[in-house]
């Protein structure tokens, strides 16, 4: 006998286990299907309630024309939340949503060019303060390098939270000179 012959002997001789339980095995996968469909349901009907709580939100700024030129710092738009809540994200006009953002700082107030997302303009006037932290909704961090608008907008003070990507010293610095407010201490309100 060749090897080659007996190699074919070996495979002919191999079979595979039967299926059992094909029932039992569908019927686990439609009940692990209907859980996970109910966690999305009641997760997106929680969503749904928030954004309904926060109908007394504005719509966002106009931005003004021809306000903002230039280079920007890349950062991360992590999410809004109400002031001192760092959970209590805003669900409506897109302020929840975190995306990847190009901030620029001019004397009008600082605008938030979002990736997929509406804009964020906040007027100089709103602006309330600027500090750093090491987290809020969305986004943990070791270290304090999360910088934290603090902003009016409409009856509801604002925190609004950017993660630079090549670290806050030039986002902080752009809105120390252009604004009379210091990250390293948040002024009082």
């Amino acid at each position: 006998m060749t090897m080659g012959s007996m190699n074919l002997n070996l495979l002919a001789d191999q079979h595979s286990a039967p299926v059992t339980h094909v029932g039992q095995r569908i019927l686990w996968t439609v009940v692990t299907v209907a859980v996970l469909a109910g966690i999305y349901l009641l997760m997106w009907r929680g969503w749904k309630k928030r954004q309904a709580r926060q109908a007394d939100v504005p719509p966002l700024n106009e931005v003004p024309e021809g306000a903002f030129s230039g280079e920007g710092v890349e950062a991360v738009y992590v999410s809004s939340t109400s002031e001192g809540d760092w959970l209590d994200r805003i669900a409506v006009h897109g302020l929840g949503e975190r995306s990847n953002a190009l901030v620029r700082v001019a004397a009008q107030g600082v605008l938030i060019e979002r990736e997929g997302a509406s804009d964020v303009f906040i007027p100089a006037a709103a602006l309330r303060g600027v500090r750093l932290a090491t987290g809020m909704a969305g986004k943990y961090l070791r270290d304090e390098g999360l910088v934290v608008i603090t902003w009016q907008h409409g009856d509801r003070t604002l925190d609004t939270g950017l993660k630079p990507r090549f670290g806050t010293d030039e986002l902080v610095q752009a809105l120390e000179a252009h604004f009379a407010v210091s990250a390293t201490e948040r002024p009082s309100e």
